[in-house]
């Protein structure tokens, strides 16, 4: 293993590390700044902002890795060539996903207003991050200059999909931060071990090398 992918190995762990120690930090009680933003936006989900929030997040949400997968699967089946780069994006893209299924329920954290479901970490920010993270690596592989625009769309997509969550009163801030550290941690070390990362041309090997 080169010292490029360690790097991002560990990387991944700690991000993965801060995930879990910052949801057994909020598990059974949420920190001031929960309590304070919360009762901030407290019925913020019944007037305009709330209503335009909830639009938001009907796309920018769990649908959002559904429609990276068909488009994954049609680059696959439009180029066979690409199949082993689509296989694995669709590996990570699965691994961020199930974050938020698998560890909502060991936090069992509540929502700050009454909600079906759990609260930790976020699932729409789980979704909307893992689809940005693996449209950066997507685009990292096949059209590298297009990756600073697309790093800075994923992170302002998943910025917007986290205030909406925030506003509509259905997470706390600490949700939407340990979804992202959830998906970055997951991602980094999928991504590492399937030889997405380090990019192309930075280490001198190509995606089989």
């Amino acid at each position: 293993m080169t010292i490029p992918r360690i790097r991002w190995l560990v990387t991944g762990v700690v991000l993965l590390a801060a995930f879990l120690g910052l949801g057994l930090t909020v598990d059974r009680q949420p920190l001031k700044l929960d309590q304070a933003v919360a009762n901030a936006l407290r019925g913020q989900d019944s007037q305009p902002a709330g209503l335009v929030a909830g639009v938001v997040t009907n796309v920018l949400g769990p649908v959002l890795p559904i429609v990276l997968g068909v488009a994954l699967v049609a680059l696959a089946l439009r180029d066979r060539a690409r199949l082993p780069l689509c296989l694995k994006l669709a590996a990570v893209l699965v691994l961020c996903r199930l974050t938020s299924v698998v560890f909502k329920p060991v936090f069992l954290r509540q929502r700050p207003r009454e909600y079906p479901d759990l609260s930790y970490p976020s699932g729409h920010v789980v979704s909307v991050a893992s689809a940005a993270l693996v449209a950066v690596l997507l685009v990292a592989w096949l059209a590298p200059r297009l990756i600073r625009r697309t790093i800075a769309a994923g992170a302002g997509a998943t910025v917007l999909a986290a205030v909406c969550r925030i506003v509509l009163g259905v997470h706390w801030v600490t949700d939407t931060v340990g979804a992202t550290l959830a998906v970055l941690g997951v991602g980094l070390v999928s991504a590492s071990a399937l030889r997405l990362l380090p990019f192309p041309g930075r280490d001198g090997r190509s995606l089989d090398g």
